[in-house]
Formats: structure tokens, sequence, C-alpha cells
């Protein structure tokens, strides 16, 4: 009988019921909420799964992250080693290989004031860098979380790795890949607010056709032209570019297959994931947290702004001939804040087809973030 009873309360102390804190069920709550979202409203539903079933996972079981120095047995949990793969940066280059290899970058080629914008779009990081350091940061953890501004997640975890901020790589993560989900809720009332019904129904002229010989030599050229500038974007905009050669060329439509969609889907299972798992009530529940995650939709919210208030200029200078939407496409969300200005366009004119126009600062946006990681990394001697 005694044996039983032991039995039995092993069991029950094994069960996770008596090991959960109060701030584990309030993380439980946030991931079912992501869940919610994903599933129920179709919220990039790519990204925030994987997040959120990893945020599930750790605060049910937070052995599943657990290093092999922690370890009782020597063996670290499975998402550790996947969160590995983020901290070497080996994941978020991998990503911008897969977006290289599935985006079009003919209306950039097309319309290159378009970069112009893009880079508007970017003035939301520098917002987010001053923001941090007033609240206390050090520069080398304000210039990780100013790279929310940017919407861009991939970018955000390599430089968070690449300065060396591991404590805060998951809040900024979650944060990033949170505000890229939630671009259809937050950037709409920043883009009718700054903008007149007239400015929205602006129609323009279409773009010209790219050949397939300017778009081989795109990639090339930017790989050339940056990377030499700052060398330390080489991971970013190097995997970026060849992802998109690859599909340009036209010569290896297996490896642009590949990278477009079955490395890329596993990359970000990997990814999304590991990046959940770093939201432990431990690690996630605390001021430093909520500092990040505020600082991230104000940076956001700046770049949206910036990037439509340059639009507004950029119709002024043209008479009327640019869509001053299609600026808040300039942060690094693609194509979602492409279709956001699409969407906001068409309420206006249904008529109205601005979502290869919105492509051209999209793509910017991605190049310009990654940009500004590197001249971060320049900046305080990382290699």
């Amino acid at each position: 009988m005694e044996y039983i009873s032991n039995t039995l309360e092993n069991l029950v102390e094994q069960t996770a019921f008596l090991n959960l804190t109060w701030g584990n069920l309030v993380m439980i709550g946030v991931a079912c909420i992501f869940l919610y979202l994903a599933i129920r409203h179709g919220f990039e539903p790519l990204l925030l799964v994987p997040i959120a079933f990893g945020m599930l996972l750790v605060n049910i079981y937070p052995d599943i992250m657990v290093s092999p120095e922690e370890a009782s047995n020597g063996t670290g949990g499975l998402l550790y080693y996947f969160y590995l793969l983020d901290e070497w940066s080996i994941l978020p280059s991998l990503i911008f290989l897969g977006v290289g290899a599935m985006t079009d970058f003919g209306p950039l080629i097309a319309n290159p004031k378009s970069f112009l914008l893009g880079a508007a779009a970017q003035f939301g990081i520098f917002a987010a860098y001053l923001g941090a350091m007033a609240m206390g940061f050090s520069d080398r953890a304000a210039a990780a979380i100013s790279i929310i501004g940017g919407a861009d997640g991939p970018t955000s975890i390599f430089l968070a790795g690449k300065l060396e901020q591991t404590a805060i790589l998951g809040p900024i993560a979650v944060a990033a890949y949170s505000y890229m989900s939630l671009v259809p809720i937050i950037q709409p009332p920043i883009m009718k607010l700054l903008t007149t019904e007239k400015e929205r129904k602006i129609k323009m002229e279409q773009l010209r056709p790219v050949s397939r010989l300017e778009r081989i030599l795109f990639p090339i050229i930017i790989t050339i032209v940056v990377c030499m500038i700052l060398p330390t974007t080489a991971p970013l905009v190097g995997m970026l570019m060849l992802g998109n050669l690859f599909k340009e060329c036209g010569v290896v439509r297996q490896l642009t297959d590949t990278a477009a969609n079955a490395l890329m889907y596993i990359v970000v299972i990997l990814l999304g994931t590991s990046v959940g798992a770093t939201t432990s009530a431990e690690a996630f529940l605390n001021l430093d947290t909520i500092k990040i995650v505020i600082l991230g939709l104000i940076a956001f919210a700046f770049g949206t702004a910036a990037g439509v208030l340059f639009g507004k200029l950029m119709c002024w200078f043209t008479k009327g001939k640019v869509n001053p939407l299609i600026g808040s496409a300039g942060v690094s969300a693609v194509p979602m804040a492409a279709r956001v200005s699409q969407k906001v366009g068409a309420e206006a004119d249904p008529t109205n087809f601005l979502l290869m126009h919105a492509m051209g600062p999209n793509v910017a946006g991605v190049i310009g973030t990654a940009v500004v990681a590197g001249t971060f990394m320049a900046i305080f001697g990382v290699k």
C-alpha cells in the first residue's frame, strides 16, 4: 500500500499543475490569445502559431529550454538547440534567403525612388534607439531593441545576437514578430490619420516593365555596393540577394523552389518555436520586457508615420502622382505592409491598385533595416 501511495505521490509531483506559477498562467493565456489571433483571424499564422506554441510549451515544461550545463542528465532541452541557431545568426540569415527567393524586386527596380520611402520608414528605428537610451538601456541594448521599429523579426534576432544581448533577445524577437503579425491592425489608423481621402484615392501610373537583365544585375550590384560599404551586412543582405538571384536567373529552379518553400517553412518552424520558448514567465514578466514592448510599438508607429509623411512630401513634389499610402509599406513586414497599403487605398477607391507600387518601398525597407543593423554593428566594432 505504501508503494502505491508513494508512486501516486511521485506521479502527482511530476505533473505541471503543482509547478505552475501565476506568471506561467499569464503567459499560457497570452499564448492562447496569439493562437486565437493566428487561427481565427489569420494574423500571420506562419509566424504566430509556432511562436505561440513555443510560448505554451516553455511555460508548461520549462526544461524544454534548459541548457546542458543546467540539465541533471547533461542533455539540453529540444528547443534549446533550436535557440542556439538563433544566437548563431543562422536562422535569421536563412529566413532572408527564403524571402529573397519569394519576393519580386521588380517594383523597386522600376521605381528606384521607392528607396527613399524605405529609408524614411527607418526613422522608427532611431526613435526607438533614443527612447531606449532614455529609459536606461545600454547603448548596445538600445540598438538591439530599436530594430523592432523596422518590423523585421530576423534582423532583430540577428542584431541582438551579434551585440551579445541574448538576455533580452526573447522579448525583442517576440515584440518584433508580434507587431509584424499585427500590421493590419496597427497601421491603418495611422495611415488614415495622416492622409486625406483625396490623397488615398490617388491612382499611380503603371510601373514600367523590368527586363530580365535588370532583374539579374540588381541583386549582384546591391550585394557588391552594400557589402563593400558595410561588410557586416553580408549575412543578411547577401542571403537576401542570393535568394533573389536564384529566382531571377532562371537556371536554378530547384534551388529557388527549395529556398522559397521547403527550407523557408522548416526555418520558420525552428525559429518561431525557439523564439516563443524564450518567453518563460521568469524571463518575460519583468519591467524591461514591458519597456521593450512599449518601445517597439512606439517605434513601429513612428516608422509607419514617417513613411506616410515622406509619401505626402513626394506627392507634393510630383504634383499628386504618388499616393502617400505606399510610404507605410517602407517597414520590413513583407508583403503584409504592402497588402495593407493596397487595402486602405481600395477602401477609399475600390478601383485603386497600389500593391505593386507598395512592394517597392516594402523591399527597400527590408534592405534598409539590414543596412541600419550593419551600421550599428560597425559603430560598436562588431564583425
